[in-house]
């Protein structure tokens, strides 16, 4: 079928004409201004019959056209009451057939299918990472110290040793920043949102005191929520 006049597909799945493209096949005297508002007056409304675009013309100028959906542009044709009407008609008919024929409908289906895999494998891509360390610490509960969560967090593809992500934790409320006994162990919250545990160990000294150490160690909550928290919003590792 030879292209009389250029159509286009919406997102939506609609066949779309340019008003002044039709305006130019149809031979019409007047301007396309002039004889698009007269067209406008047979009852067809913006939005649901045709899109007001602007378009660059010629001359550098931006000027008006619009994008008419092909019942209009049919209906416009026929009140033209010319040759030309009648030819440009027959054409959007035509198109119309072949639009709907099961061939061209279960073609958009498969194009439309492709699209939703590819949006579908874009994003199981982009989730790969969060899925599979959930997976891998939920048959997991031992806890890690915060070093050996930075190794996992780089694996992660999050770029961050373990002394920025102990300063990270301390400027973030996670782990205590004031300088004392309590330096660096987790904050109130940390523990109520179960992301730290508190591992104690007793230590003899040489002269027979005892002496006990607290070090702080992120559980298999913690480190899922610590890795989604940096693939969510990296910058903050930097």
């Amino acid at each position: 079928m030879n292209e009389l006049i250029a159509t286009q597909e919406s997102e939506s799945g609609d066949i779309l004409v340019s008003g002044r493209e039709l305006h130019e096949f149809l031979e019409v005297n007047s301007n396309y201004t002039t004889w698009f508002n007269r067209m406008t007056g047979y009852g067809f409304e913006e939005g649901s019959d045709f899109i007001p675009i602007m378009e660059e013309s010629r001359g550098g100028r931006p000027s008006q056209d619009h994008h008419l959906k092909l019942d209009m542009a049919k209906e416009i044709s026929m009140l033209q009451r010319t040759d030309k009407g009648k030819q440009a008609r027959q054409y959007f008919l035509q198109l119309e057939k072949l639009w709907n024929s099961p061939e061209a409908v279960m073609r958009r289906a498969l194009q439309y299918a492709d699209q939703k895999v590819t949006e579908l494998e874009q994003k199981m891509q982009l989730d790969k990472p969060k899925v599979m360390f959930a997976d891998a610490v939920e048959t997991s509960t031992s806890s890690v110290l915060v070093g050996e969560l930075s190794k996992v967090l780089k694996q992660n593809g999050v770029e961050i040793g373990q002394n920025r992500l102990f300063k990270w934790l301390r400027g973030n409320g996670y782990l205590i920043k004031q300088n004392g006994e309590s330096y660096n162990l987790p904050t109130q919250r940390s523990m109520d949102k179960e992301l730290f545990e508190i591992k104690k160990r007793t230590i003899n000294n040489p002269d027979g005191s005892i002496r006990t150490t607290r070090t702080p160690k992120v559980t298999g909550k913690g480190q899922v929520y610590f890795v989604n928290k940096f693939l969510e919003d990296q910058p903050h590792a930097t």
